[in-house]
């Protein structure tokens, strides 16, 4: 394993082994068939390519009233707790006792994406966001702090683990495009993103 730090942004190159990520997907499943995934738009209607569910206290939505968090998910029920094969990644990657309350869950399907972002919508900005990728090839892009100005990217693989805490925890990043295909991890291609927050 080894980590790259790029503008901040703790990259902890293959960092799970295939081991791991398989049993992340076998529990990623039972989350899905808990909380299943729905197709998100934005606040102006206009539909995100990625499909999305969450895990634990709470779950981050996006609808025509705004980006927010919500203790249940869109068709009622109760988000299903964040598997201790997640919060085991929480905890080797930032050595905090304190636990996330919201695990993200992100398909990228073939041609999905995700523009540049911020993640804002927590409480306290002090604690890191940790991302993990599972599955195909993802083109990670990292900004500034502020819209615009000059980029850098780099390729996330299946196993990767990045952390964004201090400069980077408000830093622009997204997706650029995925290699579809490039792993077998998943049956039908595709990559899944965690991210895992401390949203209060």
């Amino acid at each position: 394993m080894t980590t790259l730090t790029l503008r901040g942004f703790q990259i902890m190159k293959g960092r799970l082994g295939p081991e791991r990520q398989r049993a992340l997907v076998a529990d990623l499943r039972e989350v899905a068939r808990a909380a299943p995934f729905f197709s998100p738009v934005t606040p102006w209607g206009k539909p995100m390519r990625v499909r999305m569910t969450s895990a634990g206290r709470f779950g981050w939505v996006t609808d025509r009233r705004g980006y927010r968090y919500e203790p249940r998910h869109p068709e009622g029920m109760d988000w299903p707790p964040i598997p201790d094969s997640v919060l085991r990644i929480w905890h080797e990657a930032t050595g905090l006792d304190r636990e996330p309350d919201c695990c993200l869950v992100n398909f990228y399907g073939e041609g999905a994406r995700m523009g540049l972002h911020q993640d804002k919508d927590e409480a306290d900005f002090g604690w890191p966001v940790v991302s993990v990728s599972l599955g195909d090839d993802g083109l990670f892009r990292i900004g500034n702090t502020t819209r615009g100005g000059k980029t850098e990217s780099v390729w996330l693989q299946s196993g990767d683990v990045v952390v964004m805490g201090g400069e980077a925890r408000l830093t622009y990043h997204g997706l650029d495009r995925i290699r579809f295909g490039s792993s077998a991890l998943l049956p039908e291609g595709g990559r899944i993103n965690l991210t895992l927050r401390v949203v209060t």
